[in-house]
């Protein structure tokens, strides 16, 4: 498998831990007809093709009216009810969590909008995240020394030392560290069997075309500007990487997605029950499709008629040309 697209996909898996960088929205993957095909079964390929491309992005790569890649953005959808005037909105707010510092700021300004914020972290019932984060300490676990390690080489800020968390409105919606590993015990997973099904997904996709340049990877990290040649590589890997996040996920779901979704989902129920008319959902952008099908489904709500609002997230301009 090609070095650029095995680092991205060892950074999807550390990506489905918190804080993490989650993975949608890939441009549909071009198919040519057979001459033998049938005219019923091209029918059927085309109409896949126009609802893959109508699905909701959380995440894409903006571009110029030449195609160079501007950049990394996540987006802010909103949801309202399916029926009636109650005034009611859920926006499913997209994350990265390594990205520019003003991505951080602009969040921490709309966030100062909404009745509550509901984020996600595996951590123990009542923790506290100090305004400013670690102080630039790492928290001496590997998954932590990895993100930091991800963090210095492309040159970003991490989600944890600039989202201000003592926000009045922020409220925890995501498991314990206890219930975490009690559900993936319980579901015989492991962080290992999910890192091999996206090896062996991400050589499928490699197998059908596409290739990445290795290459391109190897100046990159001997580059003088490294910092901005690997997001410009790692974007657009990440912008390809559509359907990634399944991998993580078996018939019956996974705790990374379906069980953390429930939980707090669960804690949505219940500031809806508390009277709140304005919330955020702060998750991976990862997590937003299933989310988004549970706001549809459980919660009788629809997409908003209004615009996908996009946050860039990571800046990809030459700093030569801006």
């Amino acid at each position: 498998m090609p070095v650029c697209r095995l680092l991205a996909l060892v950074l999807l898996l550390l990506s489905a831990l918190v804080p993490t960088i989650r993975l949608w929205g890939e441009e549909p993957t071009k198919t040519e007809t057979p001459a033998n095909q049938s005219s019923d079964q091209a029918g059927k390929a085309s109409r896949e093709k126009k609802a893959d491309e109508n699905k909701t992005k959380f995440i894409r790569v903006r571009r110029s009216e030449d195609n160079k890649p501007l950049a990394l953005e996540t987006a802010i959808v909103r949801y309202v009810p399916k029926e009636g005037d109650k005034p009611l909105v859920v926006d499913l707010v997209g994350a990265v969590h390594v990205g520019d510092k003003s991505y951080y700021e602009e969040l921490n300004k709309r966030f100062k909008d909404y009745d509550v914020v509901l984020y996600e972290l595996v951590a123990p019932p009542g923790a506290k995240i100090p305004k400013g984060g670690r102080g630039g300490n790492s928290s001496g676990h590997p998954v932590g020394a990895m993100q930091d390690g991800l963090k210095s080489i492309l040159d970003l800020d991490h989600q944890l030392d600039q989202i201000d968390y003592t926000a009045d409105n922020f409220v925890h919606a995501d498991m314990s560290p206890d219930e975490f590993s009690k559900t993936m015990a319980d579901r015989g997973e492991s962080f290992m069997q999910m890192f091999f099904r996206l090896m062996g997904q991400g050589a499928a996709q490699q197998a059908t075309g596409g290739g990445s340049n290795d290459i391109g990877m190897l100046f990159a990290l001997f580059s003088r500007d490294r910092a901005q040649r690997m997001k410009l590589m790692m974007a657009e890997q990440f912008e390809n990487l559509e359907g990634q996040m399944a991998a993580f996920d078996g018939p019956e779901g996974s705790t990374i997605i379906t069980e953390r979704n429930k939980k707090a989902f669960e804690v949505l129920d219940r500031e809806l029950k508390n009277g709140k008319t304005k919330i955020a959902v702060f998750y991976g952008a990862g997590h937003l499709p299933d989310m988004e099908e549970r706001l549809i489904r459980d919660f009788q709500m629809k997409r908003a008629d209004q615009e996908t609002q996009w946050i860039p997230a990571w800046s990809l301009e030459s700093k030569k040309t801006k």
